[in-house]
């Protein structure tokens, strides 16, 4: 199945508005949008969860930590290229960017704390162990956070799933950042 990125010009009416809005925040429509295009119901409710998280308990890095070790855990290059760059943009240290990227534990507790919790919720299916949740609030989250953490896994399993299955190419806006997968092909 081949996908269409859409364009302005070229997504359905009911999905333009949104890609409008896209490219005033960005300055370009990132291919993903691109491709959700197809579906307004898809386009608006990742453009929505996007708004949404605006009011997120989590700073910028907080949710590029995340966003990064989901799209790593789920082999996403194209997400993994386009969040090292958001990550860049909020400054995130480098150091943490690389053990992300290259998906090892990180030396900040508190952004470990985050991560190791990320990966549980990947792992158990968000049947996440007492444990685990217990570890992340030692290291001063709360409730919010923690269904902060569950939205943006929501929304970057739905980018990546759609990566996988349009193989989304990079923008070259992202070129800079991208990343091998270990097992997914992006054209």
């Amino acid at each position: 199945m081949k996908f269409q990125i859409h364009t302005k010009d070229t997504a359905p009416e009911t999905s333009r508005a949104t890609l409008e809005s896209t490219a005033k925040k960005y300055g370009f429509v990132p291919n993903l949008y691109g491709v959700l295009a197809e579906s307004p119901a898809a386009v608006q409710a990742y453009a929505g969860i996007n708004k949404a998280l605006e009011q997120s308990a989590l700073s910028p890095v907080e949710q590029q930590v995340v966003a990064l070790t989901v799209s790593t855990t789920n082999d996403c290059a194209y997400c993994v290229g386009a969040h090292s760059t958001v990550a860049q943009m909020v400054s995130m240290p480098e150091a943490v960017l690389t053990a992300l990227r290259e998906q090892r534990s990180l030396s900040d507790r508190k952004l470990n704390a985050l991560r190791t919790l990320v990966m549980s919720i990947l792992r158990y299916r968000g049947w996440v162990p007492e444990d685990d949740l217990q570890h992340v609030v030692a290291a001063g989250y709360t409730q919010r956070h923690v269904l902060d953490v569950l939205t943006l896994v929501a929304l970057k399993t739905l980018s990546n799933y759609v990566n996988h299955i349009a193989h989304t190419p990079l923008d070259v806006q992202f070129a800079a950042q991208s990343w091998k997968s270990r097992t997914a092909t992006v054209a």
